[in-house]
């Protein structure tokens, strides 16, 4: 059955750090890792890549290439978006699909809600929100083999993340 594993990075480099690492040691692919942040600078700071005046190939205005040095900006599905209550955000991966029907719809759920929908029990979803709120970054890994899931936990623990949880996916995520 497959597996997410979520984490708390406290960083965007500790972010690119963990992507990284799932990429050159985890055996991950790109479009099998999510992240989740606040965009505290605006969306128009990753629209262009910092050493040129290039816009990059954007999604509702984020460019994948200057998106905090390039690792994260390999991420399938990079984009902004803003839930009500929460703010804007940067998403990328799975759980942009997943955000995207929240953003575009109510408030009710937030981002919490999107991840109930996803798996995680209420608690931790609401836990998790409220790290992403303070400044955090969410990012979770969809596994399909419990040795392939031990790799990840593993990963994120050598890079110092934190809250590392796993939750069996839901049959509606990809």
């Amino acid at each position: 059955m497959a597996n997410a594993i979520f984490c708390i990075a406290k960083s965007p480099v500790q972010a690119e750090r963990i992507v990284d690492l799932l990429r050159t040691t985890g055996g991950v692919n790109e479009k099998d890792i999510s992240v989740l942040f606040p965009d505290r600078d605006g969306s128009r700071d990753f629209a262009h890549e910092h050493n040129t005046k290039a816009p990059e190939g954007a999604i509702t205005g984020v460019g994948a290439g200057g998106l905090t040095g390039g690792v994260l900006g390999l991420l399938a599905g990079i984009g902004a978006l803003a839930i009500p209550g929460v703010g804007p955000l940067i998403a990328a991966g799975p759980i942009m699909a997943a955000l995207s029907g929240v953003a575009v719809g109510a408030a009710v759920g937030g981002i919490a809600g999107a991840l109930i929908g996803m798996g995680i029990p209420e608690f931790e979803a609401k836990r998790y929100e409220d790290m992403v709120k303070g400044g955090n970054i969410l990012m979770s890994v969809h596994s399909e083999t419990p040795e392939h899931s031990r790799r990840i936990k593993e990963i994120f623990r050598t890079a110092g993340a934190e809250d590392i949880s796993t939750t069996h996916e839901s049959a509606t995520v990809d």
